[in-house]
């Protein structure tokens, strides 16, 4: 028999034209849960019966349309107009509404505060009875689903801070009709079993938990029973189901309660994770100061080598040596008697003489320079070579007007000039 196979994008397409053109503008009655608002103004929620539940979106638009949004919560009871909408990406359909009317309070949040005020009354909130929780337990039980997230996500932390606490895993349902006897039998097993067993083996706290989910999902912790069991149970419990914004009655009645699996590991580890620091640090600190300790001995060890010592020996006798020269008295003579004085001032008037000597060459030096500068500008030769000439008579008179007019007629003189002399004759 050949049969040709659908794609699931066929399949899925097929199943959005038939359910999305056969119920259209559905009128339901439901409870609210899990309603949450989108950064992008879109609501979401799960309708809910006590039969069944399903996902709806309140778009921006509509929401502005229907300004009682604004005002519901989880657990009110409405009645809202809407078209179903299958969402091919994940092969799922929710019903889009359009219009939404308030019916009064669901029946799961009226059945959830009615039994809370119930148990309050009968003191199973009362703080003086809670039990206290052991800083450092050595050995807990956690109830909860085998392969959820809840465990996981509580191991990983677990694993990561804690040195020595036990964990014995005790798996139970934790959702369905089945789940609030399950979750009873797994604490009376878990009390059984610490009861019997030897000291190091008993449970020093008991751990019930998991994941978040709708106020439906979470039902099975809202029994009232589990909350007597947990009450009257000897060994102190801690409730960690949902998320933060998440509490059931399994939280108020037990003797602590953690807002997730994860602050649940994260808390019941904390002293442990503390003492592990303070020992790495400590561990640190005795690492440095034994490396300090061994410096500070290989240091002396090395100091006190023969080689070293006698070393250190060489080198202080040498300075007593130096010490004893010069405390010698025989070559401190001029210096004893007085004559070291007289020499160092012997050789600062030497010093001071030789400089006035040099001084007094530099200034005669400097005279006589200026002496032959004169004789060269007052030379007679030198003026001749500017065009001028003199006479003489007799190789030795220089004549002026006086002694020319003296002279006899045919008196023979030399004519000096700058490039030879002649002689002439008076007539």
């Amino acid at each position: 028999m050949n049969i040709e196979p659908l794609s699931v994008g066929r399949l899925i397409d097929a199943i959005k034209s038939k359910l999305e053109s056969s119920f259209r503008d559905v009128v339901l009655e439901g409870e609210i849960s899990n309603l949450s608002l989108s950064s992008s103004g879109h609501w979401y929620l799960t309708l809910s019966d006590k039969d069944a539940s399903i996902s709806a979106a309140v778009f921006k638009m509509d929401a502005m349309r229907n300004p009682i949004m604004q005002r519901l919560k989880d657990g009110d009871k409405v009645l809202v107009h809407g078209d179903i909408n299958v969402y091919p990406k994940r092969g799922s359909f929710q019903i889009i509404i359009k219009k939404i009317l308030p019916k009064g309070v669901g029946d799961l949040k009226e059945q959830y505060e009615k039994l809370k005020k119930k148990l309050a009354a009968e003191g199973l909130f009362d703080l003086a009875q809670k039990k206290k929780i052991p800083e450092m337990p050595k050995r807990i039980a956690v109830i909860t689903a085998l392969r959820g997230a809840a465990l996981q996500d509580f191991l990983n932390i677990y694993q990561r801070r804690s040195f020595w606490m036990d964990i014995v895993i005790i798996p139970t349902l934790v959702q369905g009709d089945e789940a609030p006897k399950a979750l009873r039998k797994s604490l009376f097993n878990a009390i059984k079993y610490s009861l019997t067993a030897p000291e190091n083996k008993k449970f020093d706290l008991i751990l019930i938990t998991r994941g978040g989910g709708s106020m439906e999902d979470l039902w099975a912790f809202n029994d009232e029973g589990l909350a007597w069991d947990i009450f009257n149970c000897p060994i102190p419990v801690v409730s960690a189901v949902g998320h933060e914004v998440d509490f059931s009655i399994c939280d108020f009645v037990a003797d602590l309660r953690l807002e997730t699996p994860s602050a649940a590991a994260e808390v019941l580890t904390q002293k442990q994770s503390l003492i592990v620091n303070k020992m790495h640090d400590v561990k640190s600190k005795i690492r440095n100061e034994m490396r300090y300790f061994l410096q500070h001995i290989s240091e002396k060890i090395e100091k006190r080598k023969p080689k070293n010592v006698l070393s250190l020996l060489v080198k202080k006798l040498s300075l007593f040596q130096q010490k004893l020269n010069r405390a010698d008295l025989s070559k401190r003579f001029i210096e004893l008697s007085g004559l070291y004085d007289y020499q160092i001032d012997l050789e600062d008037k030497l010093k001071r003489l030789q400089y006035w000597k040099e001084r007094a060459v530099v200034d005669r030096k400097t005279k006589l320079h200026k002496m032959e500068s004169l004789l060269v500008a007052y030379n007679p030769k030198n003026v001749l070579g500017r065009g001028y000439a003199y006479l003489e008579v007799n190789k030795k008179v220089v004549l002026d007007t006086v002694v020319f007019d003296s002279l006899s007629s045919q008196q023979k003189m030399t004519l000096h000039l700058h490039d030879g002399e002649r002689t002439v004759i008076k007539e």
